[in-house]
Order: C-alpha cells, then structure tokens, then sequence
C-alpha cells in the first residue's frame, strides 16, 4: 500500500499540475467513444492497451469479460450497458478477452473443482455455450488449441449476449453503434478482432486497416 500511495502523491505532484486543464475539463462530463467489457484480471491495463486518454473508454470489468443475457433482475453488467448505450450514446463497444484467462481455465476445466466457489460457478455458466462449443468442435485439438478457441467463441458469445440487452439491439437497429470482439495476449502484446465477413479473429491493424488509413490522412491534411 506504501507504494500505492507514493503513487498518489505523484500523481497529485507531478502529472495532474502539467493536465490541469484536461481534468478541468472532464470535471464538467463525459463522452466515451467506446464501452469497453473487459476481464478483471490484474494484467490487463486498458489504457496502455488502447493509447487512449482518462474520459474515452467506460470500461466494465469482471471475470471472464462476461456480458449476462438481459433479465429483469439487474445486475451492475446490465446496469452499466444501459447507462453506456442510452445516457453515454457511446458509438463503439468492445468486448475484449485475453490469454491465461483464469475464468476460462475454469469455465472449461472440472466442474467439481469449483464447488468451493459457488458465485464464480455461477458466474462462468454464462461461457458455456462457449465451452459446449469447443469440447464438441474443438475435441481433436490440443489444450493450447482448445483455449484460444475458447476465448475466441467465450468473445462471440458474449457478443450476442449484448444483442439482447434493449438499449444495445434498438441502438444496432437504426445503425448508431458497432461491437467489436477482440483477444489480447499477454505474452506478446498482439491483439486480435473479429472480422465478421471472414468469421475469424485477424490482428487489428489488418480488421481496421480503412479506418486507420483514414484517420492517418486526416492527420496529414491537418
């Protein structure tokens, strides 16, 4: 906790005088560009992932990048897909898993190994479809295959849950708002995303290759 707190005071000493003005600004609102699900796992740092600024991601976290089914009963997943699609309007939401995915180990390994984590079991039943996937697909692949397929279909899946949540499939109907599924590896630092007119996961600068060029130009006319 000393070091946390070291942190802190540096914060306040060094970084937040030299963006006084930035803070000011995101003091009065905000305007993500993306709600991005993500798993809770320590290692994952979305901001140096991404590049991005305090104020352009609203990220959700918990284990296994889960996005429940919409239900009556709701959760803080639910709640804060809602609050990101209808009150933020953010245009983009990414669903993004990882390697060495301790929930995934978990959703596909022994059932009776999670007895003693009741909520954790609980929780992971919203991954077996993609489990079911891949121990019928995936059966002949080794367990190294197997995983990174399973964090490929666990992505899809969580995906399609998004779809039955009312705010996103109004916001899908009339075009405002895109998902995205993407795979980070720890080890390497690659990141993947689904392509959908493929059905597979490629690295992102080949699935945003438009994009980027566009933005790239944008820089260069400015």
């Amino acid at each position: 906790m000393p070091h946390f707190a070291a942190g802190v005071v540096k914060f306040q000493k060094e970084v937040f005088p030299e963006k006084k003005e930035f803070f000011e600004k995101l003091s009065t609102g905000q305007s993500p560009e993306a709600l991005f699900i993500t798993c809770s796992d320590s290692r994952i740092e979305t901001a140096m992932i991404t590049q991005t600024e305090p104020g352009q991601l609203f990220i959700c976290r918990n284990a296994g990048n889960i996005v429940p089914p919409h239900t009556n009963n709701t959760g803080a997943m639910t709640a804060s897909i809602e609050f990101a699609t209808a009150a933020l309007n953010v245009p983009h939401i990414v669903v993004c898993g990882h390697t060495e995915c301790g929930a995934m180990k978990g959703a596909i390994g022994n059932p009776e190994d999670l007895n003693a984590l009741p909520h954790i079991k609980e929780w992971l039943g919203y991954s077996k479809a993609a489990v079911d996937i891949v121990k019928r697909m995936g059966a002949d692949l080794s367990e190294e295959e197997q995983m990174k397929m399973l964090l490929e279909q666990n992505v899809m899946l969580q995906l399609q849950h998004l779809k039955t949540h009312p705010t996103v499939a109004m916001r899908l109907a009339i075009g405002d708002v895109q998902l995205h599924g993407w795979v980070y590896d720890i080890k390497s630092g690659g990141v993947t995303a689904y392509d959908e007119a493929s059905g597979n996961f490629i690295p992102v600068d080949e699935r945003y290759s438009a994009e980027m060029a566009k933005i790239a130009a944008m820089h260069n006319c400015e």
